[in-house]
């Protein structure tokens, strides 16, 4: 994974000197078997950053607690399986000029690629006596990464100097090593690359949360709830051309593999060397607010907003500013190792799209979402739930679109417990899931994929895998 990790941000085209972007949950295992759908579903610990109202609802686990949940999730709606698998099996490949035109019709898209890393390390809920609703607290370590293209990013990824935007206004190439004067001709950056996203988040955080029922009638039970997280930051990048706009920043821990050569000794940049695994560069704070309702003994609804508040990036923070474009010294990749030929490609010795500039902080919202969700539950045998998300930014580390999905939960025998559904949306096309648990009266074992579908896909691949075998719950509704 170490090169994947140190060349997505460095890939950020064009945010990161080299010498120098999801749908959320995978660590639970039950929601990646329905698909993402967990609203109404949600339960103890499972509650927090999803709705924490679920912590005051009547039934809930008198305790519950998981250790070691995890999840990882890789797709794209741009390249294809055959490509893809040559990417990872032939990447010292060489490339004949019909593979690199190939590959840039395959690297241009807005959902080029999608990748998730979820690690839930401790999950822990009590449901307080006297009916004083319920408290959980939780630690878990989350990336996500976004990458979407045009046509000019991907032209200039993959052929350098010789892309078509660069011939146009740069015809002559430079084998020199020094800068071209930039044509003062030449489009702002943001114009040639309109429409490009890359992004990545990585962020531990602690969190805590707690529910109270506030109406218990016959028929209506209505639940509210509110957390609070402190995030420790991982590492950020963040690059978006949009409508003649550019935004672009990063500030990534030492565990990224980051030389970041002169800038280090600008006094503008406050380096952070330290290797520790989880050295952070950055804090924050985050809340969630949410409301359930219980009416009859089937129906449930549930509301929320998540991931209010902001981070500040304090370490290695680097950003770019909107400029004319100007010849890069790159000439493009000549293998399928294209991750790791981007990184090289925007080297601080040489002359990239942008001009770097240390920073000492940057401040960013967290990628807030609105969740709705609606369910009927049957018995302990059965459920079904509808959940709709919505992005409320775009910032690095948010959905990169609306999702809505339709999951349930079906036990065939007290033993098993099996997921699945239908799901949509946030840059993942149409998902198939599935996922299996094994359930006795305080223990649960599972493991799940948010689309079978997506392993034998050759237009669209989608791996995705969650697991966890330690889970428990003590009392409360099974």
């Amino acid at each position: 994974m170490k090169p994947l990790l140190r060349a997505l941000p460095l890939a950020a085209l064009l945010a990161l000197p080299a010498a120098v972007h999801a749908q959320n949950d995978l660590s639970n295992f039950s929601a990646t078997g329905r698909g993402g759908v967990i609203n109404t579903f949600a339960q103890g610990y499972q509650a927090v950053g999803i709705n924490p109202a679920n912590l005051g609802r009547p039934g809930e686990p008198t305790v519950s607690f998981t250790v070691g949940e995890f999840g990882a999730g890789l797709a794209s709606q741009t390249l294809s399986k055959s490509l893809f698998e040559r990417m990872l099996n032939d990447f010292d490949e060489p490339l004949n000029q019909a593979q690199r035109s190939e590959l840039v019709s395959a690297l241009s898209g807005d959902n080029v690629l999608n990748l998730n890393l979820d690690a839930t390390s401790l999950g822990l809920a009590i449901a307080l006596p006297n009916g004083l609703g319920g408290l959980a607290f939780s630690n878990r370590v989350r990336m996500a990464a976004h990458v979407g293209l045009n046509p000019n990013a991907a032209d200039i990824i993959v052929n350098g100097q010789n892309a078509a935007v660069m011939k146009q206004y740069y015809p002559a190439p430079n084998t020199s090593g020094q800068p071209t004067p930039t044509n003062p001709n030449a489009p702002l950056v943001s114009t040639v690359l309109d429409g490009t996203s890359i992004q990545l988040a990585a962020t531990s955080e602690y969190n805590i949360s707690y529910g109270v029922n506030v109406l218990d009638k016959p028929g209506v039970k209505v639940s509210v709830g509110a957390g609070y997280r402190y995030i420790q930051g991982l590492g950020i990048a963040d690059v978006r051309a949009d409508g003649g706009s550019l935004y672009a920043f990063s500030a990534l821990a030492p565990v990224f593999d980051v030389n970041y050569g002169a800038l280090a000794n600008n006094p503008n940049f406050n380096s952070i060397n330290d290797s520790g695994l989880f050295n952070s560069v950055g804090q924050g704070h985050g809340f969630d607010l949410g409301v359930a309702l219980e009416v009859g003994k089937l129906v449930r609804l549930g509301a929320s907003v998540t991931d209010l508040g902001s981070m500040k990036w304090t370490g290695n923070v680097v950003t770019a500013n909107d400029q004319r474009l100007q010849q890069t010294t790159s000439q493009g990749v000549d293998t399928y190792n294209f991750v790791d030929e981007i990184a090289k490609q925007f080297d601080t010795n040489g002359q990239s799209l942008f001009t770097y500039e240390a920073a000492r902080e940057r401040k960013a919202a967290l990628p807030g979402k609105v969740r709705l969700g609606g369910g009927v539950r049957v018995s302990s045998l059965f459920e079904a739930g509808l959940d709709v998300t919505l992005p409320l930014n775009k910032v690095a580390g948010n959905l990169t679109a609306p999702f809505v999905g339709l999951g349930v939960d079906f036990k065939p025998v007290n033993w098993v417990r099996l997921s699945s559904g239908l799901s949509g949306g946030a840059g993942y096309g149409t998902n198939l899931p599935l996922g299996i648990t094994l359930v006795s009266s305080v223990w649960e074992a599972g493991v799940s994929s948010r689309d079978v579908l997506g392993y034998f896909s050759d237009k669209s691949p989608h791996y995705s895998i969650a697991a966890g075998f330690l889970r428990f719950k003590i009392g409360g509704d099974k």
